[in-house]
């Protein structure tokens, strides 16, 4: 009998610390009970994990939620099911292909036509370590969906977000940015070695300096913008990353996995928190880990690389041309027009154009 001792020991042992260190990794729910009457909620990626539960919580708060996602039909089952189980009708499906931009147009034109405000837009879709696809317009996909697509929206709806303040942006970003590089000679992969961790990486950094300079922009509209990451959340996202694919993997190591990560309710408190806590009115700018304020990784803080990712993405999403003074470089207006008919073809004259612009 003795001689399970030792093992049962150790399993509980690691067990133990399993237990705790999901706890602290999860972070609890979101503390604050604040409800969003009659304020309407735009979340991307919606229909599964981190984004329907979010989803969910908002509705049951009282929001008005629109959901925006590629597959119509799984958003639609999602959107049901979600009122049914809050009782708020006030839950609607609505198409939006991150990995188009022509989609992403038409998505943000139905928004400014049909809803009168917009008070929080959660940019929550995205993916992970897919193989080197390609967007609609011939971006890296992960670079074009992750980035590129929710920077083209969340200028799309600027207006509206002004109209509607205080309001509020979020960006969920991961801690994989604190590996990411920004190469502006190739955002694309065209030039190297395609690595498909190194690509998530780069778009997550990408997330980071894309708050950070949007907040700059905005100063004194009432909109503020802040980006997290939600922590380690068993969903789809990691269908592409292979943990699964081993007997070995399935059998030993995703019990232990499981103890480790969020479910996708406890996923969503984040978003929830940074979308309604009365705490954070006015804040700006910020990274969360969690629901806690920290400092990102020191790329993420450069000032410089953030305009300079600003100039070359308003280029390749055809922005430039389009006259925003309030969100845009004046003195780059009417550059390179051809970034909106083709502009993956164009990303190295645009990334040249925009250290001209920046004085990189």
């Amino acid at each position: 009998m003795s001689r399970y001792i030792l093992p049962v020991s150790v399993f509980g042992t690691v067990f133990g610390c399993a237990v705790l260190l999901k706890d602290r990794m999860t972070g609890g729910r979101c503390p604050s009970k604040a409800t969003i009457n009659e304020k309407t909620v735009v979340i991307t990626g919606a229909n599964t994990g981190i984004g329907k539960e979010t989803a969910r919580e908002l509705a049951r708060r009282g929001g008005r939620i629109i959901m925006g996602c590629r597959d119509t039909e799984k958003c639609e089952a999602a959107a049901k099911e979600i009122r049914g189980k809050t009782l708020n009708p006030h839950v609607y499906a609505r198409r939006l292909d991150l990995a188009s931009m022509k989609s992403i147009r038409e998505f943000a034109e139905r928004i400014k036509q049909e809803e009168p405000h917009v008070d929080i837009l959660i940019n929550n879709a995205g993916v992970m370590r897919c193989p080197q696809w390609k967007t609609e317009d011939g971006f890296d996909m992960q670079f074009g969906v992750n980035h590129l697509g929710h920077f083209l929206l969340t200028n799309l709806l600027l207006d509206k977000l002004k109209e509607s303040a205080p309001s509020r942006v979020i960006n969920l970003a991961s801690l994989a940015h604190i590996v990411g590089k920004l190469d502006f000679e190739d955002l694309n992969w065209e030039k190297k070695k395609f690595d498909t961790k190194q690509a998530y990486c780069q778009s997550k950094l990408a997330n980071v300096l894309f708050t950070r300079e949007l907040a700059k922009r905005l100063q004194g509209t009432g909109v503020t913008v802040n980006a997290v990451h939600p922590g380690v959340v068993a969903t789809e996202l990691g269908r592409h990353t292979g943990l699964h694919q081993s007997q070995f993997s399935s059998s030993l190591l995703s019990p232990f996995f499981s103890l480790l990560v969020k479910s996708p309710e406890h996923g969503a408190q984040p978003s929830v928190y940074l979308a309604v806590s009365e705490e954070l009115e006015g804040v700006t700018g910020r990274y969360y880990d969690v629901m806690t304020e920290k400092e990102p990784a020191p790329q993420a803080l450069d000032d410089e690389a953030a305009c300079r990712l600003w100039e070359v993405s308003s280029r390749l999403v055809g922005l430039e041309h389009e006259g925003q003074p309030s969100v845009s470089n004046p003195s780059a207006e009417g550059q390179n027009k051809a970034a909106q008919t083709n502009p993956a073809q164009t990303l190295g004259q645009n990334v040249g154009a925009a250290v001209s612009t920046v004085g990189l």
